[in-house]
């Protein structure tokens, strides 16, 4: 008689508790999320669906609707990984009562375990709104894609002046009850300063090795986004060129009629 195994899932708690490197990577829909699963301790539902899935220009016109249906999607397809689901831009910077009843809202329909705001030392109120009312929330400084216009465009960030700031957010989210930060796209020194002085962990696209954790999004990291990739990306696979190779395959035996063959079709007689 076998024995069921219960798969723990990860939850804020315990990856804050993590001896190593979070590992995050980008999910959107149910097979992905079951591929990766087994190899990341946190998945995140990022507002980038909107570029990536969707085909548009910047993350600005994501909606709450969105991110609830492909949040359902990769917490059902998931048993350990902790699922984080960003909130999309204009659905919280109202006020702290307009980002809870949007947080409370996507995390009761998607069961996910925690949120993703970006801002700093301005969402700081909000912030500690939601984790006041049992809302994990993980920040997001540096590089804001949401703000991207306020950015001129997608940039590497904290510089100069913009430094001081970056810095000045990063606590700001800590103190206000964070339980991680994201930065992204952050000079390398800066990102490892705020990683030593921050007691909650901070996570890295584009920032610094010295970060408590790593994401990327899944479709640069197995090259399934062309249009751009940035800099502080690695490819561990190139599958876009596979996905072309297979296109092409199956259009040739379409159009030569070896395919569908006997072994693809029901009572159809195999040549001898």
């Amino acid at each position: 008689m076998s024995r069921h195994q219960t798969v723990r899932r990860h939850t804020p708690r315990s990856l804050a508790a993590l001896d190593a490197p979070i590992v995050s990577l980008t999910a959107y829909t149910a097979p992905m999320a079951r591929l990766l699963d087994a190899h990341c301790d946190l998945l995140l539902v990022g507002d980038s669906l909107g570029m990536v899935v969707y085909g548009m220009d910047s993350t600005l016109a994501v909606t709450p609707e969105m991110m609830i249906a492909h949040g359902q999607a990769v917490v059902r397809g998931s048993q350990r990984a902790c699922v984080a689901v960003d909130m999309p831009f204009g659905s919280y910077q109202e006020s702290p009562q307009q980002a809870f009843r949007v947080a409370a809202h996507i995390m009761a329909q998607t069961g996910a375990g925690c949120v993703k705001l970006e801002g700093g030392q301005e969402m700081a109120e909000t912030i500690q709104f939601l984790v006041q009312r049992g809302i994990p929330v993980v920040g997001h400084i540096g590089l804001k894609p949401q703000a991207v216009h306020a950015h001129g465009g997608f940039r590497t960030v904290g510089r100069g002046e913009e430094a001081e700031q970056i810095l000045v957010d990063a606590r700001a989210v800590q103190d206000a009850g964070a339980w991680a930060v994201v930065i992204e796209s952050t000079m390398e020194p800066l990102s490892r300063k705020i990683s030593e002085i921050l007691h909650i962990p901070t996570i890295g696209i584009g920032a610094s090795p010295a970060c408590g954790g790593q994401v990327l999004v899944t479709e640069d990291m197995l090259g399934l986004f062309p249009d751009f990739t940035p800099k502080f990306v690695r490819k561990f696979a190139d599958l876009g060129k596979e996905v072309e190779q297979a296109a092409a395959a199956y259009a040739q035996a379409v159009r030569n009629r070896s395919f569908p063959g006997p072994a693809e079709c029901v009572g159809m007689p195999e040549k001898k």
